[in-house]
């Protein structure tokens, strides 16, 4: 019986190399990221420490992190801001292209009249457009919130579009055979087959959200407390106080890493007991 139980629970040599392979690329992963990051900063340290830059050029590491204990209060508290109006336009770049790619899959006539706007409003840069927004509405927490539903709203928009129209024509057949309506071919065939295809439009938009709330703050010039992230770049950059700088630069690039990763694990989490792509990562 030992004998039954050793041979059975002795892997083939093939197999225990392929066990081994996965443990590493799970440990590598997250290990070889981490450690050039850690080499880029010692780096980034000796360069200014060898080439005597002074601070206000480049400053070490550790006075960038000095910093950002230093001026946490005012750095966290415009990060709220620059949170605030990424999400909000993110939440409304879902609703509207979830919604408008509803209606595109309901009618050619409606995707043929109105998705050539949608491409007009992602090709033209927001730089170019702000003048415009900034004529027409007064309030600049909504200025800010309509430059950055603008960047993210086109990936959503195309990425539910091409998924609702990307469903197997056998399975519409055989739901036009069953007799069910075309409300009933989106709920219950249409929309779970575009769930992939919403999810990396989601990851995309994520990111692009808070570019769109830091490059409309650039351009808008916003200034005073509360103001966002963009706004203590720029007077960072006017007084030379470059520590300050780099602090809000490493807050805005955590907040994408977060972002994504977070959107990531949803995505995730919400296919992984379905889809191709979710069950590869599982194996």
């Amino acid at each position: 019986m030992t004998v039954i139980d050793e041979g059975v629970l002795k892997l083939d040599p093939e197999e225990a190399r392929r066990v081994r392979q996965e443990r590493f690329e799970r440990i590598g992963r997250w290990l070889l990221p981490l450690a050039i990051m850690i080499l880029a900063i010692c780096l980034w340290d000796r360069i200014c420490v060898w080439n005597e830059i002074p601070q206000y050029i480049l400053p070490r590491p550790g006075v960038v992190l000095q910093t950002l204990f230093n001026d946490a209060g005012l750095l966290f508290s415009s990060l709220l801001v620059t949170l605030r109006i990424t999400f909000l336009s993110l939440a409304l770049a879902v609703i509207g292209g979830v919604g408008l790619s509803v209606l595109f899959a309901q009618s050619k006539w409606v995707e043929m009249s109105f998705f050539p706007f949608a491409i007009v409003l992602q090709v033209t840069p927001i730089v170019a457009i702000f003048p415009l927004i900034n004529i027409y509405v007064n309030n600049q927490t909504t200025k800010l919130l309509l430059c950055a539903w603008i960047v993210a709203f086109f990936p959503i928009l195309s990425n539910t579009t091409l998924g609702l129209n990307s469903v197997d024509r056998n399975l519409r057949d055989l739901f036009k055979l069953n007799g069910a309506t075309r409300w009933q071919q989106l709920r219950y065939l249409r929309l779970p087959a575009a769930m992939p295809y919403f999810l990396g439009g989601l990851k995309i938009a994520g990111g692009l959200s808070l570019i769109g709330a830091v490059v409309a703050e650039f351009v808008a010039g916003a200034t005073g407390q509360s103001s966002g992230l963009a706004s203590r770049i720029i007077e960072a950059g006017y007084r030379l106080n470059a520590p300050r700088l780099f602090a809000a630069l490493f807050l805005i690039s955590l907040t994408g890493i977060l972002i994504f990763l977070v959107l990531s694990l949803i995505s995730h989490l919400i296919l992984r007991r379905w889809h191709e792509s979710a069950l590869k990562q599982e194996r």
